[in-house]
């Protein structure tokens, strides 16, 4: 679920930056939960403890609410990824980190890849209208980047992948055995949860390491 903000006390002054987080946390479980359509704005009041009114004061009608939601699901993402050390550990490391956190995000907020699996369900309509979703992703890009320039310094990493290449791949493993955890529970009577998904991310860094791998450091 979304990271868990205490609904507003009626008999509380109003904090305006509390409320906003609030009422974006709550958006993004029931936007979650029941998808754009299904979505009620006064559900979603009543998650965050403010009233309907207050919602439509700070973000406008459920379409700019489920606008603001979905950057706030990038944002969040964003900010853990910002929690690693990442300049600090040697490049091998520095991509299992990553691997692990990210599927440690996908698998404790599924809020996120639900969110997701939304917004392209509508063809990704919304996310084209976020100005600044580059720049928010642009953050992370620049540390992937830097984690491979340092790789391919020391004759680990060949130089042709791109960070976004990279970022595609450790999203992706860590990805579909989550979204589609109860059909591939049921088709392969294989029982995924925190330990197996915990197990396959090892799996994967250690797969996305030996990708990364140069042969020949003097040519990669």
């Amino acid at each position: 679920m979304a990271k868990q903000v205490t609904p507003i006390r009626k008999d509380r002054k109003r904090n305006p930056e509390v409320t906003r987080a609030a009422i974006l946390n709550a958006a993004l479980q029931e936007f979650s939960e029941v998808g754009h359509s299904g979505a009620r704005v006064d559900r979603i009041a009543a998650r965050a403890g403010v009233s309907k009114p207050m919602i439509y004061d700070y973000f406008g009608d459920k379409d700019a609410l489920y606008s603001a939601a979905l950057r706030e699901a990038y944002v969040q993402i964003r900010q853990g990824e910002m929690t690693l050390n990442l300049d600090t550990l040697a490049p091998e490391e520095a991509i299992r980190a990553l691997v692990m956190f990210t599927m440690n995000h996908f698998w404790n907020n599924p809020w996120f890849i639900r969110m997701l699996n939304t917004e392209n369900l509508m063809g990704g309509t919304t996310v084209r209208t976020l100005e600044d979703a580059a720049d928010i992703q642009s953050v992370l890009l620049r540390r992937v980047e830097e984690i491979l320039r340092r790789g391919h310094e020391v004759g680990l990493f060949r130089a042709s992948i791109t960070p976004v290449e990279l970022y595609i791949f450790i999203a992706s493993v860590c990805w579909f055995p989550i979204s589609n955890m109860h059909t591939l529970s049921v088709v392969f009577q294989q029982p995924i949860g925190e330990d197996w998904l915990t197990d396959h991310a090892e799996k994967a860094a250690m797969m996305i390491n030996g990708y990364l791998k140069a042969d020949d450091p003097a040519t990669s």
